[in-house]
């Protein structure tokens, strides 16, 4: 999902509490705070030599440990007034991908991308996913685009791949 879209869904369910699963059955608790949005540049280069550039928003998550057992979740119109004031202070680049960055002490802190979202009893629910890492120079390195798992011993010494 892109910041554009990001901030449309915010926009048109103001009126819900604003949660997310970061994983199958498991929420950020109601605690959370916006801690941080980052306007991030990638460069980049593969294990093909290639250049890459790209631009990201980063939206940090954290669960204040003296807000446990808070009763509410922040709504929707209250995330979205934190991400129009950023917005005035720095701009967005509005096709870049949305990221939410989190964890706790059972998860691991990732970046995680927005999957899917779902509407349920005054409710809107952002479905976050980690996207696995991967070649991006398969044809530099002769790694066949298939299952990652049948991959094995594409990038040999001399090959030129990493």
């Amino acid at each position: 999902m892109n910041t554009s879209d990001f901030i449309t869904l915010l926009a048109e369910h103001q009126g819900k509490s604003l949660l997310f699963e970061y994983a199958p059955g498991m929420l950020v608790g109601t605690n959370y705070h916006i801690t941080e949005v980052k306007h991030t540049t990638v460069d980049a280069v593969d294990c093909g030599g290639n250049i890459d550039a790209w631009k990201e928003t980063v939206i940090q998550l954290w669960e204040s440990p003296s807000e446990l057992g808070k009763p509410n979740y922040m709504s929707a119109y209250k995330a979205l007034g934190i991400l129009k004031k950023v917005g005035t202070m720095k701009a967005y680049d509005m096709e870049a991908p949305v990221k939410i960055e989190y964890g706790n002490s059972m998860f691991h802190t990732a970046q995680l991308h927005v999957a899917d979202f779902a509407i349920k009893e005054g409710q809107l629910i952002l479905k976050l996913t980690v996207h696995p890492t991967d070649c991006k120079a398969k044809e530099t390195c002769g790694v066949p685009e298939t299952n990652e798992a049948e991959v094995t011993g594409s990038c040999a010494p001399g090959s030129g791949c990493c």
